[in-house]
């Protein structure tokens, strides 16, 4: 006899869940899965993909990059977010050209999409504040199984374990209030709850919350402003094999 999973939610059409753990249990059940980095992954996929560039997500930051990039044509983003040009960082990418290729080099936002497409996941699409409601509305009224991953961080680095993070919380629960309250499992309901809460004034909860201060404090504020900024775009940016495509495919 087979034994339920009591974590995977499938009484539910729309779950929610945490990092590569949730992706995992999450991602191999349901047609489409939303992946949440507000800070900033997922921010930067939106803004660049609304400039007309065409991103390629990269798993690692160790040299390999080049390589990848140079086999697509592309360009690399820096990911320290200290050096001139293209970076991770969101407000590095609001001038991008339309037709730029450029591979953003992500452990974790990239990581977990191409996690969730490797689990089974038909679709996988990267939403953020800015598009959550744009992202939601797409699926709200399909006949689709959806799973929201919120990202997280990381403590002591790339390889840390994970460390909940707010406003990936947020940035879910923007996305998942377009759903049917019907439609949602407890854990997604508890995320809407908490976008609810701080819509209103969410500018200065991604400014306080422990990621929006580490920005702050590195000198970054205005990715953390540019982050925070809710329903200003209408990309729904989908993984298309390597690189996302600004809608739905």
């Amino acid at each position: 006899m087979t034994t339920a999973n009591p974590y995977d939610q499938t009484t539910s059409r729309v779950r929610f869940g945490w990092g590569p753990e949730g992706l995992a249990i999450l991602a191999p059940t349901v047609d489409v899965c939303v992946v949440i980095d507000v800070l900033s992954f997922t921010t930067s996929v939106d803004i660049a993909l609304g400039r007309g560039a065409v991103i390629f997500p990269y798993r690692w930051h160790d040299g390999s990059e080049f390589t990848f990039a140079d086999s697509v044509g592309a360009e690399v983003a820096s990911c320290d977010g200290e050096s001139h040009g293209w970076s991770l960082r969101p407000a590095s990418l609001v001038d991008v050209p339309a037709g730029l290729r450029l591979v953003l080099p992500s452990p974790n936002g990239s990581t977990l999409s191409f996690g969730a497409a490797e689990a089974g996941a038909s679709t996988v699409v990267a939403a953020c504040l800015r598009n959550g409601a744009a992202v939601g509305s797409v699926y709200a009224d399909e006949d689709v199984t959806v799973a929201v991953i919120a990202g997280g961080e990381r403590w002591g680095g790339t390889s840390g374990p994970m460390r909940v993070a707010v406003e990936d919380l947020y940035g879910a629960g923007a996305v998942l209030s377009m759903f049917d309250s019907d439609d949602l499992s407890p854990e997604a309901s508890t995320a809407v709850a908490a976008w609810r809460d701080a819509e209103p004034d969410i500018v200065d909860r991604l400014r306080g919350c422990a990621s929006g201060r580490e920005k702050i404090v590195g000198g970054f504020p205005e990715d953390v402003d540019l982050a925070a900024q809710a329903h200003v775009s209408e990309s729904v940016p989908t993984l298309d094999g390597d690189h996302f495509v600004a809608g739905p495919i």
